[in-house]
Formats: structure tokens, C-alpha cells, sequence
């Protein structure tokens, strides 16, 4: 048999909690993503092992993160760390910006995003 990551049924409460309770970084992010406006399917809060990433594109295995306040101290750095690495483990590609990346430079998070499209493809 073989071992499920992939969005979870354990973790399915934890991605509809935090898909409901997305921070305003996350929502000015996803209103860029959602609905193929960069030319790929992007899906919200998804799962990979006991991980959620806030956006992951599974055509091209992009996950992107939007960074609040809450992972600047050195527990969270570590942990991110950690987490990022086990996430590429399964060959997946991991973009961060920061919140104030997403409100005072979009255009550049969509120009990386947009370049790491067309790596990707």
C-alpha cells in the first residue's frame, strides 16, 4: 500500500481552519493565485505529511509561503528550517515572502513567482 502525504484525511480540519482564518497577507496573495492567473492551478492551505503550506501548485510542485511576524523568532526560524527541508525531500520547490514583501512589493513577489513558473515548466 502506499503511504499517503498528499492532503491528508488527519490534517483535512487543521486546512479548513486555517483556510477560513487566513491572514491579510495570505488573502492579497491568494486574489493574485487563485483562478490560474499566472497560468498554473494554485490550491490554498494544502497538506503535505503533517504540513500545511499556505499555496501549493501540484502541476509544477511549487509551494509558496507567506511569512508573518510570528517567524522572525529563532524557535520558528529553525522549525521553518526543518520543515522547508522535509517539504523539498519530496521534490517539491518552496518560495518565502514576508508580509510586508506581499503589501509593499507585489509586483516583485509576482515577477519571482512568475520566474519560478516558467524554471518549473
Amino acid at each position: 500500500m502506499k503511504l499517503r502525504i498528499y492532503n491528508k484525511k488527519s490534517e483535512q480540519e487543521k486546512r479548513r481552519y486555517l483556510r477560513s482564518n487566513m491572514t491579510r497577507a495570505e488573502v492579497l496573495l491568494w486574489y493574485e493565485l487563485k483562478n490560474k492567473k499566472l497560468g498554473v492551478r494554485f490550491l490554498r492551505q494544502y497538506s503535505i505529511g503533517k504540513f500545511v503550506i499556505d499555496f501549493y501548485a501540484p502541476e509544477i510542485k511549487l509551494a509558496i509561503e507567506a511569512d508573518g511576524v510570528t517567524h522572525n523568532t529563532p524557535e520558528e526560524i529553525e522549525y521553518d528550517e526543518i520543515r522547508q527541508n522535509i517539504i523539498e525531500e519530496n521534490k517539491i520547490t518552496f518560495l518565502r515572502f514576508t508580509n510586508p514583501e506581499i503589501y509593499e512589493e507585489m509586483h516583485k513577489v509576482l515577477e519571482s513567482i512568475n520566474l519560478k513558473i516558467a524554471e518549473l515548466r
